[in-house]
């Protein structure tokens, strides 16, 4: 559990793996791209993600400016949003955790694949 400016903030990532199985998680996390995208562009934008966070996350005391902070460090390809591949591995980032079981897991959802 960590906190900033009074959010608490408890990592259930990984227990949601182990309840979901590795594609069940990947589901959950595209159900919660299409909860943030901007609907007309098909990509999380800094109006998308400030309309919806607060409703959907309860991130509402989120500055603008930690939210396009936020949006800078996991647009990888410099298009000013995010796709949804991008927030995909931001949410991988934030959860210390997961990362260290991501390997595990995209093992997991290969081998269901083929």
């Amino acid at each position: 559990m960590a906190s900033k400016n009074g959010v608490v903030f408890e990592d259930f990532f990984p227990s949601m793996v182990e309840k979901l199985g590795a594609e069940g998680f990947m589901d959950e996390l595209c159900n919660g791209f299409r909860l943030l995208v901007d609907e007309d562009k098909g990509v999380i934008t800094f109006e998308s993600l400030k309309r919806n966070s607060a409703t959907v996350l309860g991130l509402q005391d989120m500055s603008d400016d930690e939210l396009k902070c936020m949006l800078r460090e996991a647009d990888l390809d410099g298009d000013g949003s995010l796709n949804q591949m991008e927030f995909c591995v931001l949410m991988f980032r934030l959860s210390p955790d997961l990362m260290k079981g991501s390997r595990r897991w995209l093992e997991e959802v290969v081998m269901n694949e083929f």
